[in-house]
């Protein structure tokens, strides 16, 4: 991160994506010009790596999330099990993790049948066992990314 306008910039797109340049310019004080030259440096450092919608999950049929653990059963075979999820569309983040379990997958599904389905091709595609956790509600999540001050 270079200065404080930077992070400023990414405070304010982190907590609104769709702001425009014009409102990123009040935000931190520099023209227009000066914000979009520093959002194209933010995004060719890779810095900013996109942006998305959030969409609501119940909305767009997909209620149901819940957190799976997978541990290979065979802790032999490679280390390759998020690319054999990969294909797997309710699988929303794998995390590698520490712990009994190697890795953490956050999955979002229509039902409990679907989420029965999804834990047998999980099982299948990877050759893992599982354990999973049911979501019953959630308090906040996509909360917005605040930089920090690089530490001397």
């Amino acid at each position: 991160m270079d200065d404080s306008v930077d992070r400023a910039i990414l405070t304010a797109i982190s907590r609104d994506g769709r702001a425009t340049l014009s409102q990123l310019s009040d935000a931190v004080g520099l023209s227009v010009s000066a914000v979009q030259s520093r959002l194209r440096r933010l995004e060719t450092r890779g810095v900013i790596s996109g942006y998305q919608a959030i969409l609501d999950p119940e909305q767009v049929g997909t209620p149901l999330s819940a957190f799976i653990e997978i541990t290979p059963l065979d802790p032999a075979q490679p280390d390759n099990a998020p690319e054999l999820l990969e294909h797997l569309d309710a699988i929303e983040a794998c995390h590698s993790i520490a712990g009994d379990a190697s890795y953490m997958l956050f999955v979002r599904v229509a039902s409990p049948r679907a989420l029965e389905a999804l834990v047998r091709d999980v099982r299948l595609a990877a050759n893992v066992s599982t354990r999973t956790t049911v979501v019953l509600q959630t308090y906040y999540e996509h909360r917005p990314i605040i930089p920090v001050a690089a530490v001397e």
